[in-house]
C-alpha cells in the first residue's frame, strides 16, 4: 500500500515523536554494540573524483528534495547580511560564516540518507530522508551534533577573543572604517593571521573527527566514541586525500557562499552526496 505524507508539519511533529519514543534505547545504543569493527580503508584521488561524480548524479536524481533539505542556508545567509548593518555584531561576521561550515556535516544527515537509500534502490523522498529522526541511531547523531555545536562555539569565542586583543574591544566606528582598520594596519592584519591560523586548527579539528563519524553512525551499530575514532583514523591513514578533501569542500562552500549564500543550495547538496559515497570508500 502506498503511503503519502499529508501536511509537512504535523509529519515532521510525528517523526520527532517516534525520535522521542526512541530516546531510551538509542541513548542506551549510544555505547554501541556491533562486534565487527569497522576497517579503515586506503584511499586515492581518484576516489574523491568518484565521490563527487556520484554525489552529483545523486543531486540529479533527486534535486527536488535535495532542495528542499537545504534551502535553509540562504535563508541564514539573509540573516548573516542583515548583522553586518548592526556595527556591534560585524567584526563576528566573517567567523560566522566561515564557522558555519564547521556544522556542515550535520546539516548534510538528511542528504546521507538520500544516498543511501538510493543505493540500496529504496524510495528517496524529502519525507524519508527527514525520517532519521524516528530512527533508533537518532540520539548518537545528536551527541555527535552537539560535540560539532560545542566546537562551533569554541570558534565563536576564540574569534571574539581575537578581535578583542586586536582591534577591539570597542565596536567599530563604521562599516568603512573597519575595513580600513583590517587592511591597512598592524592590528588588523594580526588579527587575520591569527584567526586565520585558529581557524583553519578548529576547521582540521571537525575534518578529522567528522569526515565519516555521521554516516558511520547511520549505517553501522557503533558508539559515538568509536565512530569518532573511525573518522580520526580515516584522516590518519589518508592525510594527503582527506586534506584534499578538506580544500575541495572549503573552496566549494566559499564559491557557493557568493552571494548571500544562495549558492550553497547546489554545492551542500553535491557535498553532502558525495560524502556519503567517500565514507563507502573509506571504511568497510
Amino acid at each position: 500500500m502506498t503511503q503519502t505524507i499529508g501536511n509537512p508539519l504535523s509529519w515532521i511533529g510525528k517523526a520527532f515523536g517516534r525520535a522521542s519514543g526512541h530516546v531510551g534505547e538509542s541513548v542506551e545504543a549510544i555505547g554501541g554494540t556491533e562486534d565487527s569493527a569497522p576497517q579503515v580503508q586506503h584511499l586515492s584521488q581518484e576516489d574523491l573524483r568518484e565521490a563527487l561524480r556520484l554525489g552529483m548524479q545523486d543531486f540529479t536524481a533527486a534535486r527536488a528534495d535535495a532542495l528542499f533539505l537545504v534551502v535553509v542556508y540562504p535563508v541564514i545567509g539573509l540573516v548573516l547580511l542583515a548583522m553586518a548593518t548592526d556595527l556591534a555584531a560585524l567584526p563576528m561576521l566573517f567567523p560566522l560564516v566561515a564557522g558555519f561550515a564547521l556544522l556542515g556535516p550535520l546539516a548534510a544527515v538528511g542528504l546521507y540518507e538520500i544516498s543511501r537509500r538510493r543505493e540500496k534502490g529504496e524510495p528517496v523522498s524529502w519525507g524519508a530522508a527527514l525520517g532519521v529522526f524516528g530512527q533508533p541511531y537518532f540520539a548518537a547523531l545528536v551527541v555527535l551534533g552537539l560535540c560539532l555545536m560545542a566546537i562551533f562555539g569554541a570558534w565563536l569565542i576564540a574569534a571574539f577573543a581575537i578581535h578583542a586583543l586586536t582591534l577591539g574591544p570597542q565596536p567599530p566606528a563604521s562599516l568603512s572604517g573597519f575595513l580600513s582598520e583590517t587592511f591597512t594596519t598592524g592590528a588588523g592584519w594580526a588579527m587575520i593571521l591569527l584567526g586565520t591560523g585558529t581557524g583553519f586548527l578548529f576547521a582540521l579539528l571537525v575534518l578529522a573527527t567528522s569526515v565519516v563519524s555521521f554516516p558511520l553512525l547511520m549505517e553501522r551499530h557503533v558508539s559515538v566514541p568509536k565512530a569518532i575514532m573511525t573518522s580520526v583514523e580515516v584522516f590518519r591513514k589518508n592525510p594527503r586525500v582527506i586534506c584534499t578533501w578538506g580544500l575541495v569542500v572549503a573552496a566549494s562552500l566559499v564559491l557557493g557562499a557568493l552571494p548571500a549564500l544562495v549558492g550553497l543550495v547546489i554545492v551542500m547538496p553535491v557535498l553532502g552526496h558525495a560524502t556519503w559515497h567517500l565514507y563507502r570508500r573509506a571504511v568497510k
